[in-house]
């Protein structure tokens, strides 16, 4: 029986590319000669560093265009508050979201069963598993979750036939 899955799953590798070639770009940029303004990254979080918060939303524009350029969808950026910390130095954790949460989970399962489509939808750990007699439905089932669920980065992946 032909299923797909529906994950929301930031790719790690470019996220790390995208931090690297931010942290150039600031070292490089004449607006931030002599401050302490970087991005760190350690496992699924970042963690912006500036000398003031107008200095902290620079560093953060600057590290969503790169992820941009990457196709890193800024969904996925989840800010924490800023910081003070030390002095007027300010800090942001920004962690990345990994995975379906239940409530998103069973509020696609709810879309797939109101479209009266011939698919079936289970929640599987942090993924949506979706199951239909022919491909025809699964894909139009895709094309439903894209535009019915604008609030989460959804990826469709082990599609099976």
């Amino acid at each position: 029986m032909p299923s797909f899955d529906t994950v929301s799953e930031a790719n790690m590798v470019e996220v790390k590319n995208a931090v690297d070639q931010a942290g150039k770009e600031i070292t490089t940029r004449f607006d931030f000669k002599g401050s302490d303004a970087r991005v760190e990254q350690k496992d699924r979080d970042l963690t912006a560093y500036a000398d003031s918060e107008f200095q902290l939303n620079q560093v953060l524009d600057v590290l969503t265009g790169k992820l941009v350029k990457r196709n890193v969808d800024v969904r996925f950026l989840d800010r924490g508050k800023i910081e003070k910390i030390g002095g007027d130095k300010v800090k942001q954790v920004i962690k990345i979201k990994n995975g379906i949460e239940t409530e998103a989970a069973k509020k696609i399962v709810r879309i797939i069963k109101d479209s009266k489509m011939k698919v079936q939808a289970s929640i599987q750990g942090d993924a949506v598993r979706v199951t239909g007699a022919k491909r025809d439905d699964l894909q139009a089932a895709m094309a439903m979750l894209r535009k019915e669920v604008a609030d989460l980065p959804l990826e469709f992946n082990n599609f099976r036939d």
